[in-house]
């Protein structure tokens, strides 16, 4: 590896290797920002058209959420095309969460960087665009907007700050290398997203086909309440949990005991309290905290057919709350249902409980890539680890 020396530079100091070079982000960059509000009205924008990025669609790992984006039309698109992205910018947060930014695919090309946001082009050969995505994306870089950024109750980006970010660049052909090895996991990372929703897309299509659409007179007519029982969650004290949006403590998120309380997998929650009407299938053993509900006794049910039965249940309208949403599990009890045959619920089990058996399996493989990936990234990106080219 090669020597490290400690130099000071512009407003921070960086550890600077041999054959790394020193820059700001406006030597090799241009920096603008989205069209303002006078210039794009919250009427100008459609159910369909051009999608417009905005702030709440930047992701945490550098990604375009397309969920719920807003459009423009095409003719507003060519009015404001000095604002369009093109493959291989970044486009950041420019207000609140201003850590956040997000790369450029040729599938984003020719949407619009929204109001918000500002978008990063770069005009050097000398940087790899998604290699300075990944440098941004380090805790050490994501310090550093923080520490810049204006404003008292509202943290705030500009072009003239991102101008002035410090940026550490090695050879072009070494970042190449460094981008190919992150790319190859965040891509393996999304294959296994995106076979995890197929897997179950195929199992949900399967349940509303046998349950919903091909549903016979015959059937008895009951209640959820006969399916299984819910029960709230426990109040438990809060020790060594990692993040995640299940309403729920599991065995790898949590270390203090209380087994008294431990539901064995699989198993169904929902959200009980302030986010209600999502579901979750969990397939390993859980303590399920006091903002969830949770199916406590399977009577006709069985863990998948009750999990899609709750997901195709309206939830939200079961809502008992005023200021806060909350689930009220006895009138999710007293929902009427059709109640399939017996052996009917049990084959859908058969049938459906390996696509959820192979989800969890790339979830586990999911987790041990993205921590993999994110060991890698700092130590790629300050040249602690360098990579054959």
């Amino acid at each position: 590896m090669s020597k490290q020396t400690e130099i000071q530079w512009g407003e921070v100091a960086i550890a600077e290797t041999d054959e790394w070079q020193q820059y700001h982000l406006g030597d090799v960059a241009d920096i603008q920002t989205g069209p303002f509000g006078s210039q794009l009205h919250s009427a100008d924008y459609v159910a369909v058209g051009i999608p417009s990025i905005m702030p709440t669609n930047i992701g945490r790992r550098l990604e375009i959420s397309k969920e719920s984006i807003a459009c423009i039309t095409e003719a507003d698109a060519q009015r404001l095309s000095r604002y369009l992205v093109e493959a291989g910018d970044i486009v950041y947060s420019r207000r609140g969460d201003v850590e956040k930014c997000a790369f450029i695919t040729e599938q984003e090309n020719g949407w619009l960087c929204g109001t918000g946001c500002l978008r990063i082009r770069f005009t050097s050969e000398i940087i790899h665009p998604k290699f300075c995505a990944y440098y941004l994306s380090t805790d050490e870089m994501k310090g550093w907007i923080s520490s810049h950024a204006v404003g008292t109750t509202m943290p705030n980006l500009n072009s003239g700050i991102l101008k002035r970010l410090p940026i550490s660049l090695p050879s072009l052909s070494e970042q190449r290398a460094i981008v190919e090895v992150l790319s190859s996991l965040d891509d393996k990372i999304d294959l296994l997203h995106r076979q995890n929703a197929t897997l179950e897309a195929l199992a949900e299509t399967l349940f509303r086909q046998w349950f919903v659409e091909e549903a016979k007179e015959e059937w008895e007519e009951g209640t959820l309440g006969d399916f299984f029982t819910l029960q709230r969650g426990f109040d438990l004290p809060i020790q060594n949990r990692v993040p995640g949006k299940f309403p729920i403590l599991t065995s790898s998120g949590y270390s203090a005991g209380h087994n008294e309380f431990k539901i064995k997998g699989p198993g169904v929650t929902t959200g009980r309290s302030g986010v209600i009407g999502k579901v979750f299938f969990v397939m390993e053993d859980f303590w399920p905290l006091n903002t969830s509900l949770f199916i406590k006794e399977y009577k006709l049910g069985t863990p998948l057919f009750s999990y899609f039965t709750l997901k195709f249940a309206d939830l939200e309208g079961f809502n008992a709350g005023s200021a806060v949403p909350t689930l009220n599990r006895n009138h999710v009890h007293a929902h009427i249902s059709p109640i399939p045959p017996k052996d009917l619920i049990n084959r859908f089990e058969e049938v459906a409980y390996p696509h959820f058996k192979k989800i969890y399996q790339n979830t586990n493989q999911i987790q041990t890539l993205s921590t993999l990936r994110d060991t890698l990234l700092p130590k790629l990106m300050s040249g602690e680890v360098r990579v054959a080219y």
